[in-house]
């Protein structure tokens, strides 16, 4: 775990330190030896020198992308496609309940073969 990662987390409101907390577990608990490194100002997660994830936080939410997207389908009001939908992003809102086991699926999928 990167103390510059615990140190973002620990800047955000509490309902998103809380958010990214649990998706930084879910990360580890998914993709077997990621790495985590704090770069471009926000949390990433790789998998064999390769990007598998990155955290954002922003002012009402926080949001969470996977690379290697390409075959998941985009979901209206879920996941939507960044680029050309070689990454998909969630953006979690305050109060919103998160399918975080749907969440592990997508990245457990496009993590794999990294």
């Amino acid at each position: 775990m990167s103390d510059e990662v615990t140190q973002y987390i620990n800047k955000a409101q509490p309902w998103q330190a809380e958010v990214c907390e649990k998706l930084r577990t879910m990360v580890s608990e998914t993709v077997p030896d990621v790495e985590e490194r704090f770069q471009y100002g926000k949390p990433h997660y790789l998998k064999n020198g390769n990007y598998a994830a990155v955290i954002a936080v922003a002012k009402d939410k926080v949001t969470f992308m996977v690379f290697n997207a390409t075959n998941i389908p985009e979901v209206k009001g879920f996941l939507r496609k960044l680029g050309k939908g070689e990454r998909k992003a969630v953006d979690i809102r305050e109060g919103q309940t998160v399918d975080y086991d749907a969440l592990a699926g997508i990245l457990k999928e496009t993590a794999t073969g990294l």
